[in-house]
């Protein structure tokens, strides 16, 4: 089962930053969930780093949560994490699911710009399938992950139709 998932955190890797929130979007059900470690507003100098004004749930009762979740809607099937940048978005995952000793995605994630080179047959051009997200990206987790899942919905038209 693919799961789209966007990380919002306030620094570059787990060790210079912490994760504040997440989401997951499961294709092709569009059902998501959304984790809330800190609650946070836009930082005045970059709106896309979040300031953290409080936690809202410790980091291991989120991630068991999330992790209900995936084997409520997931069953039987292998879980692949897909995401806009996956080198980002995978290791705020890991480390939160090391919280809880175990990570459902394993050691590998997909990145949407490399299925659409493969699509285009360009292997430069990596962000032109933004142009196909609904949900405008807003650093909102859930209206990006969910954004990526109405691009990948029309990638994926256009691969069926270029057979």
């Amino acid at each position: 089962m693919l799961i789209f998932v966007d990380c919002e955190a306030t620094g570059t890797c787990p060790r210079d930053g912490v994760l504040t929130e997440f989401a997951a979007v499961a294709y092709p059900s569009k059902e998501s969930f959304h984790g809330i470690i800190y609650v946070t507003h836009p930082s005045l100098l970059n709106p896309a780093i979040p300031e953290i004004e409080n936690m809202a749930e410790e980091l291991p009762e989120v991630f068991m949560r999330f992790n209900s979740w995936l084997n409520r809607i997931c069953i039987d099937e292998r879980l692949v994490l897909i995401s806009d940048n996956p080198a980002y978005d995978w290791q705020w995952i890991a480390d939160g699911f090391s919280s809880i000793g175990k990570n459902p995605f394993g050691h590998s994630a997909r990145r949407i710009g490399d299925v659409w080179a493969g699509i285009t047959g360009n292997i430069s051009d990596t962000s032109s399938w933004k142009k196909f997200r609904k949900t405008k990206h807003t650093h909102n987790p859930v209206g990006d992950a969910m954004g990526n899942v109405e691009a990948w919905e029309t990638m994926m038209e256009i691969m069926k139709d270029k057979k």
